[in-house]
Parts: C-alpha cells; structure tokens; sequence
C-alpha cells in the first residue's frame, strides 16, 4: 500500500469562516440536543441560558456560515488530498474548552480550524490528524477551543510520532450518578438543523454505502446530550460554569434509542463519565472528563 506522509499538513489552515445566530439558534440547539419541558432556561428566551457545546457547533457548522459550504469541510478533510482514501474517515475524539459564557441571545462566531498535529499508528493501523478551532465573539475574545480528532484507514506507517493514550481511567466502582434519556427517532434530524449536513446523518442510501442501516446520530449531537445530562447532575441550573469536556467517540448510535451517562466525581470540579447506548450496552462515549468552576 502505499505510504502517504502527513507530516506536510502540519500548520495547514481552512479559510476563516463566521456565522451569526440569535436565540432560537441557541434554543433550537437545545432541543437538538433532547432539552425537556422543564429545562425552561435552554429554550425560553425570557431566561435563556447556553448549553456550553453550543461552541462545538462551528466545526461541522454549514448552514448560514459564510463563506457558504454546501458540506462540512473541517481542516481534517486537507488529508483528502494526499490519501484519496477508498474507506471512510471516523472522528475519534473530541474536546471543548470554555473560555467564558456564550451570549445566548445574540452573537457571531469567528473561527479558523487548523491542523496542529498528526499520528501514525502504525503500517495497516491508519492515523490520526488533529484540529482546532479557535472560537472567537464579534470583538475578538475567545469563547471556547474544540479540538477534534479524525482517524484516516488508510495513511498509517509513514514514521509519524505515536498517538497518545487518554490518562482519563473510568473507575470500577459504581458511577456517583446515573441519569437516563431516550435520544428520539428524529434526534439527527433536529440537530442537522444545527449546522451538520453530513449526508450519513439523513440520507438512508448514503448511510447504507457506510455499513449502516439507517441514518446514524451526529456524535456531537451525543456529546451535548452528554454535556446536558452532565450539567444538570453537577452543577444544575448554571451551565456557565463549566470549564471543558473531552471524550472518545466509541461506537454509533442509532435515533430512537434510550441511552445513559454514568458520571464519576474524580475530586472538586472534575468528573469522569460514560455516555451508553442501553440497548446495547455499548459506550457511545467513552473516557470522558467534564470540568467545571
């Protein structure tokens, strides 16, 4: 097979890119993300508050994104163009970091996605390139900063550096919390609303040429299930105060399909977690920190 090195996208950037929204983005993101009728304050615009992965939204974002895009093209996709890869990518990871609340009535995201590292796991075993993105408001302060990993089949063995182990150990003992959902039948549906036209997410042929059955949930639709459900156990009622969130997309999920965040307080502020398909067992999320102030 051939080697493809993907040391040369080191520092590789994507043109900047920016969007407005308004409150019934931020409360749309909410429902995207299985907001209830009592969670009054995620999509009631008299008390609205943020769900903090809101600031994920840009890295698959399309919809009213300037320069238009008709998919999403995160600076992961540059590796495209030396692969040509015949196997389809798979986000790995993913991780935010909040710098301060998001408006949530009003405001404009400014972003630039990078890519800041790549691994090699090794002849046959693919690798991995990872990104950031910078979110910044209208005057130029950082809000967050998402960092995403995307694994490539069909690049591994070009003499790359090894990709790091997760230090996060999920305890044996029972988790602290455990809170249940059900991720509905339409859940892709409402949180492709969002930004992320990805066609596996809608379109039952395309998701059948990937292996799936049907149309399968964005894993950042179950990170912010993930990050809701967290925030109400730890810290209910003031989403401002958390600080970042990571994890490992595991496994796919399928709408209409009841899941459960295990949580594990690890010490003042910090929590490991686990977001699990209940049909199946399997984690959805695996690894997962939640931080907060």
């Amino acid at each position: 097979m051939e080697k493809y090195d993907l040391n040369q996208l080191i520092g590789c950037k994507m043109e900047p890119r920016y969007v407005e929204y308004n409150w019934r983005d931020v409360a749309l993101y909410a429902l995207a993300v299985g907001a209830h009728k009592e969670d009054l304050s995620y999509y009631y615009e008299k008390y609205l508050k943020a769900i903090p992965t809101f600031g994920a939204v840009p890295y698959w974002a399309t919809v009213n994104v300037r320069p238009y895009q008709w998919m999403p093209l995160p600076a992961s996709m540059l590796a495209d163009e030396i692969i040509k890869p015949t196997i389809a990518f798979l986000n790995m990871d993913h991780e935010i970091i909040w710098h301060r609340p998001i408006d949530p009535i009003k405001g404009t995201f400014q972003w630039q996605d990078q890519i800041v590292d790549v691994y090699d796991r090794g002849e046959g075993k693919g690798a991995v390139v990872k990104t950031k993105i910078d979110v910044r408001d209208e005057a130029g302060n950082l809000v967050c900063t998402n960092y995403s990993t995307t694994f490539f089949h069909e690049a591994g063995g070009f003499g790359g550096k090894p990709m790091p182990k997760s230090d996060v150990v999920i305890p044996e003992r029972e988790p602290d919390f455990v809170v249940d959902d059900y991720v509905s039948e339409v859940q892709n549906l409402l949180y492709r609303l969002t930004g992320d036209t990805n066609l596996i997410h809608v379109d039952p042929e395309y998701a059948k040429n990937m292996k799936f059955d049907q149309p399968i949930v964005q894993g950042l639709c179950s990170f912010g299930f993930a990050c809701r459900m967290m925030i109400g156990a730890l810290i209910p009622g003031e989403p401002e105060r958390a600080a970042r969130m990571a994890a490992q997309m595991s496994s796919p999920l399928l709408p209409g399909t009841p899941v459960q965040t295990q949580i594990w307080k690890m010490e003042a502020g910090k929590a490991y977690f686990r977001f699990v398909d209940q049909n199946t067992g399997k984690a959805v999320l695996n690894r997962g920190v939640f931080e907060w102030k």
